[in-house]
């Protein structure tokens, strides 16, 4: 196992005729945290600490790349280009729940049969961003976070707008939105792979119970974020208190405390 995950605990889990490993670490309700692009890096694992830290179980899957190595450019593109061919994953077509997320789906049931609680955390990012809106079909996961959604891939002006869910699913979100189940969703401004399209539309379909946190990354803006930033829970984090990007995983922290642990928690 890579030094950057060598004090989670390894298993797998199978569903949908698939196997994958499972990292995991801490304990109380169980937040799955689906990695960005290039994978489970350093600083995704990190993340996974700071979740663990805060009174819950990481559980963080291999979903692709190498598990604890560091993005590099080549890397990245060399993982996301992999990652694009595979049937599991909806890159480009609208109107389409990724395969992935019914696997992810029978995870989070899983590992709320195991933690306990009053139901499951899900964090995806970037490539996974849109997946954790996916899991709310299931009445299981009560603590959904976007950060920076990026599939489908926003290369048309309607695919910018889509949230990579098919109707019926759309239908079933917009449903548990309207019972109180708050989804959190996280990008910078100026991110032209999360663009505000989507977040302008999912603000359309849950009204108040999307919470939409975008940070300014315009030029010249004063917390100088960089007009690239795109990862705001990990490689473009600033942990420093009173920072935005604190400020924004402090609030991601509150919504599990609040929904997993409850008032007492």
């Amino acid at each position: 196992m890579s030094d950057a995950l060598a004090d989670f605990e390894t298993s797998s889990f199978s569903a949908d005729g698939a196997s994958r490993v499972i990292y995991r670490l801490g304990a109380g309700p169980a937040v799955i945290v689906m990695s960005e692009m290039p994978g489970i890096t350093p600083l995704v694992a990190g993340f996974g600490r700071t979740v663990a830290d805060a009174g819950f179980t990481a559980v963080l899957p291999h979903l692709f790349g190498d598990d604890g190595r560091g993005p590099t450019p080549a890397y990245t593109v060399s993982s996301l280009a992999r990652a694009c061919i595979r049937r599991e994953f909806t890159v480009l077509a609208q109107g389409r729940t990724s395969p992935i997320i019914s696997w992810l789906r029978a995870l989070a049931r899983d590992e709320h049969a195991r933690c306990g609680g009053p139901g499951v955390g899900a964090v995806g990012m970037c490539f996974t961003g849109g997946f954790a809106l996916g899991m709310m079909v299931d009445e299981v996961v009560v603590a959904p976070v976007l950060s920076q959604p990026s599939l489908p891939f926003p290369v048309t002006r309607s695919l910018r707008r889509d949230v990579g869910l098919s109707p019926a699913d759309t239908a079933r979100i917009q449903e548990r939105a309207a019972a109180g189940t708050c989804v959190l969703g996280l990008r910078f401004t100026g991110d032209t792979f999360s663009p505000p399209e989507r977040f302008e539309h999912l603000r359309e379909l849950l009204g108040d119970a999307f919470v939409a946190v975008e940070l300014d990354s315009s030029e010249g803006n004063p917390h100088g974020h960089k007009k690239a930033a795109h990862s705001v829970l990990t490689e473009d984090l600033d942990d420093r208190p009173g920072t935005p990007t604190r400020a924004a995983l402090d609030q991601v922290l509150e919504l599990f405390r609040s929904q997993l642990l409850g008032p007492a928690g």
